[in-house]
């Protein structure tokens, strides 16, 4: 197991490209058993998760992996297995995206339930079962195992309502989707997921020959087709790695350009960096803080609201990030948890750095402080993970974060990134 080391007081300075969307490829690649062609996937990342997908589809009778060229290729078999390695599906919640695609290409899924970062709360799968069961499935938990089975004749399309109480389903919406594809019938999800890597798995389902209409609304309809082909398929830019990055730059206090993201993808981001008084510009394609001094008397970032919510709200993925923006900040500062009210885990680690932070429900309160001081944290998932890397880079002294291998699920070489920003971070042996 590795640790982080990160000395702060340095400014970052330089331009930094984002990597292909986590959130994005993971269910691109599963949708790669909708059909008997090689789909060719560029810019996927190389990252922890990417791997294990890669793993479940070998397990599935997939053959894939990256060509010369870099781009990830997966071609399914013509009869890909039905029943998962419940060791595989337990390394993230992503790789539950094989259920919708198995059953409506195979008429039967048997897929573990799924595990990922534990955020705080049980995640159900109500959702995904609810949806498949609209289009006729017959699902059912045993052993562990989700079972899905298609009726004779397969599955059928319908009208349904996929709406949670804390909003859409990302990964509930992307099964349901996949496996309407191919249901007989037009299919109508209503309270469909608009987060731009579910529009992104919808388009590449339409290079692959799906019909599918309303993508990036609360109301997606899809007109089934008896088969999909292969395609190419370039996954968007991370939002979240970009955003994590743009405000590693403006707590740092230095001119970092982050390049090749989509802007208009953190538009709610932008807002609250306009809010709390950080100076930067956007592009076309980039982000860019600009240098500042946000420990001067005067000159901190002002304490700036923050409240989680499906896109195009604030994203929860980059909850604890603007927290450990919000301790340097002046004043006091209220973040909502709206999507994973559970969802604090970081707070005990960012209070060990010296952060002045306390929760009432599910609400966190930060009183920014003047300074941070480094010890010794430990990472509880992916993105408290990147939250503790971003307090390390302005807190005084050296900052130990274990348990680092959370955020290589989603951060690929972030230490090498940083370095090349200026940052003291080295990576070592946690012994």
């Amino acid at each position: 197991m590795d640790k982080l080391v990160v000395e702060g007081g340095g400014r970052l300075e330089g331009e930094v490209a984002v990597a292909g969307s986590k959130n994005a490829v993971l269910p691109v690649l599963a949708a790669a058993l909708l059909t008997r062609e090689r789909l060719r996937v560029a810019n996927a990342p190389d990252l922890v998760d990417v791997s294990s997908m890669v793993g479940v589809l070998r397990d599935l009778g997939c053959e894939a992996g990256r060509g010369g060229d870099g781009v990830l290729e997966v071609e399914a078999p013509d009869q890909p297995s039905q029943r998962t390695d419940w060791k595989l599906v337990a390394r993230m919640r992503a790789s539950f995206c094989v259920l919708g695609p198995l059953v409506a290409r195979t008429g039967r899924a048997e897929v573990s339930l799924p595990g990922g970062c534990a955020l705080g709360g049980f995640r159900p799968i109500d959702i995904h079962r609810k949806g498949l069961e609209a289009l006729g499935a017959d699902v059912r938990i045993e052993g562990g195992y989700v079972i899905a089975e298609a009726p004779p004749g397969g599955l059928r399309g319908t009208e349904m309502y996929l709406g949670t109480a804390f909003g859409s389903s990302v990964t509930g919406t992307a099964n349901v989707m996949m496996a309407a594809t191919l249901a007989q019938g037009r299919t109508v999800i209503q309270g469909a997921s608009c987060e731009p890597e579910v529009v992104d798995l919808g388009h590449c389902l339409v290079a692959m020959g799906a019909r599918i209409g309303g993508l990036g609304s609360p109301r997606v309809e899809i007109e089934g087709v008896d088969e999909l082909g292969g395609a190419d398929w370039t996954v968007i830019p991370d939002r979240i790695e970009a955003g994590t990055y743009v405000i590693a730059g403006a707590m740092t206090g230095g001119r970092v350009r982050v390049e090749g993201c989509r802007p208009d993808h953190l538009t709610t981001v932008l807002e609250r960096l306009r809010e709390a008084r950080i100076p930067h510009e956007v592009g076309a394609d980039w982000i860019e803080t600009q240098a500042w001094e946000p420990r001067a008397a005067g000159e901190r970032p002002g304490a700036t609201d923050i409240t989680t919510h499906p896109f195009p709200g604030f994203p929860t993925d980059l909850q604890a990030q603007w927290m450990a923006l919000m301790t340097m900040a002046e004043g006091r500062s209220i973040i909502t948890e709206r999507v994973y009210p559970e969802r604090f885990m970081h707070m005990a680690e960012l209070a060990r750095l010296g952060a002045d932070v306390r929760r009432e429900g599910a609400l966190a309160l930060v009183c920014g402080t003047p300074r941070l001081s480094g010890a010794h944290v430990t990472a509880s998932d992916l993105r408290a993970s990147a939250a503790l890397v971003l307090a390390g880079l302005v807190a005084e002294g050296e900052t130990h974060i274990h348990r680092v291998y959370h955020i290589d699920r989603g951060y690929e070489r972030i230490e090498e990134r940083l370095r090349s920003l200026g940052a003291t971070i080295r990576r070592e042996r946690d012994e």
